[in-house]
């Protein structure tokens, strides 16, 4: 497990157990030096199933630590899934994306979902976002449809498109 990954463990750890949150003064300094925005996701090791899953674009936080920690939180409450309790807490297994600032693109041309994950935003503010390299998105159209129902963007409006890469971090 790398830093990244064992901070979201023991948020997951003290958040559920103790309604605390980890200390950030001695964590190693990549966490406490860098801004990025990042995802959080986390999966039933039992089937793989998604339980949570919620980050930022662009950095909200001071560092790295403070977007980790705050999106694990909101991933234990992921609307779309019941909370995460206590029990499950050896049963997940942990991904950390950390984001590359998006780049705007003229075109779709410019994709690829192994490569890079995809931004679609309307003109009044709706924003979608998919994270490059999931396993069941393997062409860009269908990576941009998924992307825009995820903001409730219908596919005869426009968007402008962005894209980014991740580092991944994966643990248990």
């Amino acid at each position: 497990m790398d830093i990244y990954t064992e901070l979201a463990k023991k948020t997951i750890q003290q958040y559920l157990k103790n309604e605390s949150l980890p200390e950030t003064k001695d964590l190693p300094k990549d966490l406490l030096s860098k801004r990025a925005g990042c995802f959080v996701s986390l999966h039933s090791k039992k089937d793989k199933s998604l339980r949570g899953c919620i980050g930022t674009i662009l950095p909200v936080y001071k560092n790295l630590a403070g977007e980790i920690i705050s999106n694990t939180v909101a991933a234990c409450h992921d609307s779309r899934f019941k909370p995460v309790s206590v029990k499950e807490i050896n049963d997940l297994d942990i991904q950390v994306d950390i984001l590359s600032e998006p780049e705007h693109i003229l075109s779709q041309k410019s994709l690829n979902p192994k490569k890079y994950g995809v931004i679609v935003k309307a003109n009044d503010g709706r924003t979608g976002l998919l994270l490059p390299d999931l396993e069941e998105i393997n062409d860009v159209s269908y990576q941009i449809a998924v992307a825009r129902q995820k903001a409730g963007i219908t596919p005869e409006e426009l968007v402008y498109l962005y894209r980014f890469t991740v580092e991944r971090h994966k643990g248990n």
